[in-house]
């Protein structure tokens, strides 16, 4: 016993405990240690990064503040994260033309280079919602029956019950979803711009946006049952019964009656 607790005393074993350990972190860092692809992600990363503050600094420091927090007229971009840039940037609803209701769409100022260092500077500003990778917005991959009950439960009472948008209150609008891409509707969904509340995963899963994605592809189609009259619902189809209809069988009448007499 004696011996034994010499041995675990030793002057020696600080040392070569260290040296172990020294061991022990080379080998994790061998096997873990980034590959020259990572390590060039990371420098493009950076670069993006500094080039969009500049862009940053140039076209939103005005209002959203030089380092984002954000002032009387801009809400602040700290933890909005890249998909919310993406989404703003990429269908020109940011930088904003006129101050109004609610930003429109419009022709995006940005090429899809600048905008993704955009998208890089703020998500450095603090985490958020990502951009989505292909898979996660590939209707092919999605359920679009399932995507439709979700649809017509979470989203159609704004957008329409085939995404074609519908009027809100003080004059702002749910836009027509049909012509927007399948990776700023994931991202509308994820971030929740302008009147519209934010669909965490927590709400919606990553699978179910692309159901509901699915669905709205779906929708581009043409429509199977012939004139799809706006795609209003019964709205414009109780119109079309009203005014044509009606009116035709009044002239009926009208033409019946004439002849009778």
């Amino acid at each position: 016993m004696k011996a034994l607790a010499a041995r675990r005393h030793h002057r020696h074993a600080p040392v070569v405990l260290l040296l172990l350990a020294l061991l022990a972190t080379g080998a994790l860092y061998a096997v873990l240690a980034p590959t020259s692809a990572d390590a060039a992600d990371s420098a493009a990363s950076a670069n993006d990064i500094e080039a969009g503050d500049k862009l940053f600094q140039a076209n939103c420091a005005t209002c959203h503040g030089p380092t984002g927090e954000g002032s009387g007229s801009a809400p602040s971009l700290i933890g909005v994260g890249a998909a919310s840039v993406d989404f703003q940037v990429g269908t020109g609803r940011m930088p904003m033309a006129i101050s109004g209701p609610q930003a429109e769409a419009k022709p995006a100022q940005f090429n899809a280079e600048q905008t993704a260092q955009l998208a890089a500077y703020v998500a450095s500003l603090g985490a958020g919602p990502g951009i989505p990778v292909a898979e996660q917005v590939d209707p092919s991959k999605g359920d679009a029956a399932n995507g439709m009950a979700l649809f017509r439960t979470n989203c159609a009472m704004c957008h329409n019950a085939v995404g074609a948008g519908g009027a809100l209150s003080e004059g702002k609008y749910a836009p027509s979803l049909l012509e927007t891409t399948n990776t700023h509707i994931y991202e509308a969904m994820a971030t929740g711009p302008q009147s519209m509340p934010v669909f965490s995963d927590a709400n919606l899963t990553s699978e179910e946006k692309r159901d509901i994605i699915a669905y709205i592809d779906a929708q581009r189609e043409p429509s199977p049952g012939g004139i799809n009259l706006g795609s209003l619902g019964p709205v414009s189809e109780g119109l079309w019964v009203w005014v044509v209809g009606m009116g035709l069988l009044i002239g009926a009448a009208v033409w019946i009656g004439a002849k009778s007499s």
